[in-house]
């Protein structure tokens, strides 16, 4: 919710440092995790796939990582939602 209403009011930018530690993090969580790219990939495909059936979703703004725990691995998913689908 604070993520869209930032981009509303256009503080959505982050500093290019920022963005690089995102990216390592998130590398660093898939190596820990042993996916791959590719099988992230296929599952973002996968999930966009399914959610559609039930929801408008933009896919440009999709982010799918996941998060390191102490002893656990969580899938993370943020998917704009443009509209419900009535009648499925």
């Amino acid at each position: 919710m604070l993520e869209a209403l930032m981009k509303i009011f256009g503080k959505n930018e982050k500093p290019s440092g920022q963005i690089a530690k995102d990216r390592l993090r998130v590398v660093l969580i898939h190596d820990r995790a042993s996916v791959s790219p590719e099988l992230m990939e296929r599952l973002k495909n996968d999930i966009i796939q399914v959610i559609s059936r039930y929801m408008d979703v933009r896919t440009k703004g999709i982010e799918i990582s996941l998060a390191n725990d102490e002893d656990s691995v969580a899938l993370v998913a943020n998917i704009p939602v443009k509209s419900m689908r009535h009648g499925t």
